[in-house]
C-alpha cells in the first residue's frame, strides 16, 4: 500500500527504498517488567521526536503472538516505521520471560517485591502489558495497538482494564479471541499442551542440547527452508528451555481460558478496532470471521484475500506492515 500522496516506485525505487529500510536502526533493550526478562525492540526517535510540540505524539506497540519473541517483529516494526515516513515510534514488547536474555541477566529479577503471582501465565502476560505502558509510556502519548493472534485476545483486554489509555486504533491481525481449543489446530495441540506438557518437554531438551551446526540445518529444515536469517536467528534463540517453558505454560492457559468472544468489549471500542483474519487459518477459522461479521456488520472486519499466513512474521512481514499503514491513516490525519 501506498501513503497518500506517493507514487508507485519503479524497480530503481524498490532498489532504494528496500536499502533505506534496511539502513534503520532497531534498537533493542532488555529490561525486567514485573519481575520478568522482557525484550524491547524501538524504530525512530522515540525520545527526541515526542519533545516537539508540532508533531503528533502517537507510539505504535505491536504486541506479539505466541512465542512471543519481540525478534520475530523486528522487519515488521522496520518497514511500518518507514512506511509511515519515519514520523512515527513503532515498538514491539516481548511476552514475559520469551526471550533469550543477554550474559548477567537472569529470566527473573531476584527481588523481594513480586508485582504478579503468575507473570508467565496468560492473566500475567496481560498485567505484563499494562505495567509496561504505565512505567514506559507518557500519559499524552496517544497509542495504536497491533496485536497479533493471541496479543489480539490481550490487546483487548488493555482497552477494557485501563480505559485511561488514549487509544486511536487497535489493529488485530489473525486474531485468536475467542474458541482456540475447539480450533482445528487446538484440537490437535490442547491434549499435549494442558495433558502432555511435561512428556513434550524432553524431546525439546534433547534438542536444545544439539550443537548450533547440527540445529540450524534441522531449523531450516523445520521452517520449509525459506525463513530469512534473521528469523532462522530468533527461532535458534528460542531453543532453550527457560524460554520454551513459558512459551508451552502460556499456550496451554490460552487453550483453556480464551474460549467465549468478548462481544461486550469489541461492542465498547467497535470504531477503533480492525480485524483481519486468513482465509485457511486453522487457529481462527473462516466460521470466527463470518460470525464476527454477522454480528458486528457494521465493523471493520476483513478476510485476508492474499494468502498471507498465521505466521505472517515468517514470509510476510514487509507486505502485512505495508498493509496496516494504509489502515491506519485516517486516524492519523485527523490529529
Amino acid at each position: 500500500m501506498l501513503l497518500a500522496g506517493d507514487e508507485a516506485p519503479t524497480g530503481e525505487g524498490m532498489s532504494k527504498k528496500k536499502e533505506s529500510e534496511e539502513q534503520v536502526v532497531v534498537h533493542e533493550e532488555f529490561t525486567y517488567v514485573n519481575g520478568a526478562a522482557t525484550q524491547i525492540l524501538k524504530c525512530g526517535p522515540w525520545r527526541d521526536l515526542w519533545k516537539y510540540e508540532n508533531t503528533p505524539k502517537v507510539l505504535f506497540l505491536v504486541i506479539p503472538g505466541n512465542p512471543g519473541l519481540a525478534d520475530f517483529y523486528r522487519t515488521f516494526i522496520r518497514t511500518l516505521y518507514c512506511s509511515l515516513k519515519q514520523q512515527y515510534p513503532v515498538w514491539a514488547v516481548s511476552h514475559a520471560g520469551h526471550c533469550k536474555v543477554p550474559n548477567g541477566m537472569k529470566m527473573t529479577e531476584e527481588t523481594e517485591n513480586s508485582n504478579i503471582d503468575d507473570v508467565f501465565g496468560l492473566r500475567g502476560q496481560i498485567e505484563h502489558k499494562l505495567s509496561f505502558l504505565r512505567k514506559n509510556v507518557p500519559k499524552d502519548v496517544k497509542l495504536v495497538l497491533i496485536g497479533h493472534s493471541i496479543g489480539s485476545y490481550i490487546s483487548l483486554q488493555i482497552m477494557e482494564l485501563a480505559p485511561e489509555l488514549e487509544i486511536l486504533r487497535s489493529v488485530h491481525l489473525f486474531p485468536t479471541i475467542e474458541r482456540m481449543a475447539q480450533s482445528p489446530q487446538g484440537k490437535i495441540l490442547t491434549p499435549l499442551l494442558c495433558y502432555l506438557r511435561y512428556i513434550v518437554y524432553i524431546p525439546v531438551y534433547l534438542m536444545t542440547l544439539l550443537p548450533e551446526r547440527v540445529k540450524s540445518p534441522i531449523v531450516r529444515f523445520v521452517m520449509g527452508g525459506r525463513c530469512s536469517e534473521e528469523v532462522l536467528t530468533t527461532v535458534m534463540d528460542m531453543l532453550n528451555m527457560d524460554c520454551l517453558a513459558n512459551v508451552f505454560y502460556m499456550a496451554s492457559q490460552e487453550m483453556r481460558m480464551v474460549t467465549k468472544r468478548d462481544s461486550s468489549t469489541i461492542r465498547k471500542h467497535l470504531k477503533k478496532l480492525t480485524f483481519y483474519y486468513g482465509a485457511k487459518d486453522l487457529w481462527c477459522p473462516r466460521q470466527y470471521y463470518e460470525e464476527m461479521k454477522m454480528e458486528f456488520p457494521e465493523g471493520d472486519i476483513q478476510l485476508c484475500e492474499r494468502g498471507f499466513h498465521h505466521a505472517f512474521i515468517l514470509r510476510s512481514s514487509k507486505e502485512v506492515a505495508e498493509m496496516v499503514t494504509h489502515w491506519v491513516l485516517d486516524d492519523l490525519d485527523r490529529l
